[in-house]
């Protein structure tokens, strides 16, 4: 039973998967898709440049402020821990 039902499936999942990705790849489809991807990216990036924009002006680190801030710990970190290094071979 359980051989039958798979040897269905499999059939069914081949001619399925064939008209899905036809269908995915039509012009019908992309472009709306497309369209619609672009409109939520616009949407996102106002979004993050309006909080930005507000954290700004409360006086708080934005998320580029942090980055930056962090980035620049790293860099003084392991700027110390090649210092350490070479008093350790000089010792």
């Amino acid at each position: 039973m359980w051989t039958e039902w798979k040897k269905a499936f499999d059939a069914w999942e081949t001619s399925t998967a064939k008209w899905v990705e036809e269908w995915i790849k039509s012009p019908l489809v992309l472009g709306p898709s497309g369209a619609m991807l672009t409109m939520a990216m616009k949407a996102k990036k106002a979004g993050d440049d309006a909080k930005a924009q507000l954290w700004g002006q409360v006086g708080l680190p934005t998320k580029r402020d942090q980055e930056r801030t962090l980035h620049l710990l790293n860099q003084l970190q392991s700027r110390i821990m090649d210092l350490e290094e070479k008093l350790e071979s000089r010792g």
